[in-house]
């Protein structure tokens, strides 16, 4: 049976509505149509099934174990402690009881029911806070700087990201209508949406705000990015434009690849909202709607090049961008403990494994931050590392958190971890993931353990060597910008990836295709003999890889950005 277009199935949804209110309704099933399995990613959820249980139950003759998983949209990644104690009840009563930081710094809950769907939607709602776009071919959740050092730019930071958010919000009322039972108006389903059109876009688009010298939210990894300028007097005097970065590929298709941003010049902050718009308008009306594998903004740059998808933007936008200026970036990773604030607050960032906040056997994590948010009357910030900052903490409550954070493990990872276990990250991918081919969440304790004793034998545990580990190759953890990456190829196999640098500035590179974890171990063992013996003082991992000449930039399409502002074209020598 032949299913209609992606592209069909939005033209025609009736503004997103498609048969989703019959669809819910249906006892006999706890799946949707394909069609309204599409449609249901625009209001924040996908459908999923236990892939662990998938073959036992075709064996008995039963469906598959549906079930959703729910996303949030949480620009900046802000909650309130009210927020996080209502979170933490609809993860206990319609989900999995655990919540999971998505590297998109907002929370998405696993193991929703259909029956509970509806139910779940409206519990987020009455927290004031939704799920709208938080997937679907539409201006996804908006990353912001999340380390609250600098207070003042930060703040403003955040509300750009709040802005960018709620400007490219799709303009149809199908969401209040379906989870909210709002009513119907005469014009429901012919709403005029002035971004989106009838057809939305033709994939995801992401969008970032970061704030030189921290890329903690891996800004040239976005299609749309703006770089925070410090102007004279502290506050903000614009941003740096970036375009066209991007994560996913497909084993095998040249034609697909991952990418980094170009830096393609200076807005002033009246301005960001319109070449924000600009560069959406030019995907919708320029981007691939006949192969979704090569449909993101990053294609359609590469495909029309960069000099003309930046004229058209400024045709759209009615100016044109002034030159880039000066920034530099340290590193694209967390700081955790305690820091003080401009305010005279402190804040305290925690590592969270693979984001995900459960209670498990010694470590009551779920529970302790449930007992944090009753006392605390800050914010919860939660990073595009998946780990979670208690921002906004007075002095003297610093000794009530840390006590709660010490009696429920928040302190330590199991054990003392080295700094490469701290900040790794995982995407979900098995069990619930379709798209998984290889563990990731789940086997992440197990290799950094298996990785501990290889940096113990060389001096390396407090190396802040960055890995991550993917699932696939659609890259939803950002693999390709890790010094270390697996990339799953199949169950127990990936392929090692090496090489990236700890700014999030350059890819990394394919060192050892299709192995296994014993390969993978016999592999990193001499790199780390090298770099342990011969790295320069503060040389990072991926740099050095670099200049010992271990790895080389990939062989792909891609851009290496350098210092400070400018890019090299396709095929130029970075």
């Amino acid at each position: 049976m032949s299913h209609p277009s992606v592209e069909d199935i939005k033209i025609n949804s009736r503004g997103l509505r498609g048969t989703l209110l019959e669809g819910l309704a249906d006892p006999v099933t706890g799946s949707l149509s394909f069609e309204d399995q599409r449609l249901v990613k625009f209001h924040g959820t996908y459908q999923q099934d236990d892939r662990d249980i998938r073959d036992e139950r075709r064996r008995q003759k039963l469906e598959p174990a549906h079930q959703f998983m729910i996303r949030i949209r949480a620009p900046g990644g802000v909650f309130t402690p009210e927020q996080w104690l209502k979170l933490d009840a609809i993860a206990t009563t319609h989900a999995n009881h655990s919540l999971r930081v998505t590297t998109r710094q907002t929370f998405q809950f696993h193991g929703v029911i259909k029956r509970e769907l509806k139910a779940t939607m409206q519990a987020i709602h009455a927290a004031a806070l939704d799920t709208i776009s938080a997937c679907g071919d539409v201006n996804r959740n908006v990353l912001g700087a999340s380390n609250p050092l600098q207070s003042r730019l930060h703040a403003e930071v955040h509300e750009w990201a709040r802005r960018l958010s709620l400007e490219f919000l799709p303009r149809t009322r199908a969401y209040y209508e379906i989870w909210l039972d709002q009513e119907k108006l005469a014009d429901s389903g012919e709403e005029e949406d002035p971004v989106y059109g009838k057809a939305y876009l033709p994939r995801k688009f992401k969008m970032a705000v970061a704030v030189p010298p921290v890329n903690d939210v891996d800004i040239f990894a976005n299609d749309f990015g703006l770089v925070a300028v410090v102007g004279d007097d502290g506050g903000l005097a614009g941003f740096n434009v970036t375009i066209g970065g991007g994560m996913g590929a497909a084993h095998g298709d040249a034609k697909t690849y991952p990418r980094l941003a170009d830096v393609i010049g200076f807005v002033a902050p009246d301005r960001a909202i319109a070449i924000a718009a600009a560069a959406l308008a030019v995907q919708r009306d320029h981007g691939d709607r006949v192969e979704r594998k090569h449909a993101r903004f990053k294609y359609t740059i590469d495909d029309l090049g960069l000099d003309a998808v930046v004229s058209k933007m400024e045709a759209h936008a009615g100016f044109h961008l002034e030159p880039a200026r000066p920034f530099h970036f340290e590193h694209n990773g967390d700081r955790f403990g305690w820091v003080e604030g401009e305010d005279g607050r402190w804040h305290l960032t925690l590592s969270l494994p693979s984001g995900r906040i459960a209670d498990r056997p010694g470590t009551p994590h779920l529970t302790g931050l449930r007992e944090i948010a009753n006392v605390h009357r800050g914010e919860f910030r939660v990073t595009a590392n998946q780990n979670l900052v208690i921002a906004g903490v007075p002095a003297g409550e610093r000794k009530r958190i840390d006590a709660l954070v010490h009696a429920h493990a928040l302190d330590r990872e199991n054990g003392a971890p080295t700094a490469l276990a701290r900040t790794a990250m995982a995407c979900v991918a098995l069990p619930t993931c379709a798209l998984a081919m290889a563990e990731a969440e789940r086997y992440l304790p197990d290799f950094a353990a298996k990785l501990e004793p290889l940096l113990d034998r060389h001096g390396l545990r407090e190396a802040p060597i960055l890995l991550r580990i993917s699932g696939c190759p659609n890259g939803c953890s950002r693999p390709y910008l890790g010094e270390i990456a697996l990339v799953g190829k199949a169950p127990g196999r990936y392929n090692l990836m090496l090489g990236a640098d700890h700014r999030g500035q350059r890819l990394n590179t394919l060192y050892r295709e299709n192995i296994t974890e014993g390969e993978i171990l016999e592999a990193l063992e001499p790199l780390f003999a090298r770099y342990a013996g011969e790295r320069e003082p503060d040389e990072r991992f991926g740099d050095f890889l670099h200049r010992a000449g271990l790895v080389a930039l990939p062989p792909y399409p891609t851009h290496v950005l350098v210092d400070p502002v400018r890019t090299p074209a396709l095929g130029e020598a970075a």
